[in-house]
């Protein structure tokens, strides 16, 4: 998919005025958060800002970044809605001005990059991290194709490539002490396009 019609599909996903994935934070995002203490975190591809407001609300200093303006400006509103701030750039990660060991957490939820620039992003993402830091991480599988045959709604990409496998995720982030990696069956209930069961790896890791 070339990077125009990447950004075109998700400014039109996002240019609604319902909010594409609803605005609750996702459950295991939620679940990970309550174990830590507020700090400084970083959601990558972030979309409509669900889950970087959420954490707002509990006391953390939220920054967030997407390539889609339409997202953010939904962001920012549902921020607006909750009487609370974040920063949330627009661009490639390249290109947005994050420092060396800046954030204490980076969440990737549902963090979808195109197959060939997927793994280099983990990587640019490690940097920003400080040792110590923790990665909170929940996207489709590559066995999730099978649940789209069976049930469109669930959403997720349909190209392989795009899906995580466990074997990615410890390839992706060797330097991390694994607190936890699964592949795991999910019952989703996310907006317009999480509905339905799917599968899922979920991983928390702490940067060595």
């Amino acid at each position: 998919m070339t990077e125009n019609l990447w950004l075109d599909r998700w400014n039109d996903r996002y240019s609604s005025e319902e909010f594409a994935y609803g605005t609750e934070p996702n459950n295991y995002l939620k679940e990970q958060l309550e174990k830590l203490k507020p700090g400084t975190i970083l959601f990558p591809a972030e979309g409509e800002g669900r889950n970087a407001v959420f954490a707002a609300t509990k006391g953390w200093e939220v920054f967030a970044f997407d390539i889609s303006n339409e997202g953010k400006n939904k962001a920012l509103q549902l921020a607006a809605n909750h009487n609370i701030a974040i920063d949330y750039q627009v661009g490639e990660l390249q290109t947005l001005n994050f420092q060396a060991e800046q954030f204490d957490v980076i969440a990737l939820i549902y963090a979808h990059f195109p197959a060939e620039i997927k793994s280099s992003i983990h990587r640019m993402l490690d940097q920003y991290l400080r040792k110590g830091g923790v990665i909170i991480f929940e996207a489709f599988s590559k066995n999730h194709l099978d649940y789209i045959a069976k049930n469109e709604r669930v959403g997720g990409p349909k190209d392989i490539g795009s899906l995580f496998s466990i074997d990615e995720i410890k390839a992706d982030f060797p330097n991390y002490s694994i607190i936890e990696l699964e592949e795991k069956e999910i019952e989703l209930h996310e907006g317009l396009f999480h509905n339905g069961t799917g599968s899922v790896i979920r991983f928390v890791g702490q940067k060595l």
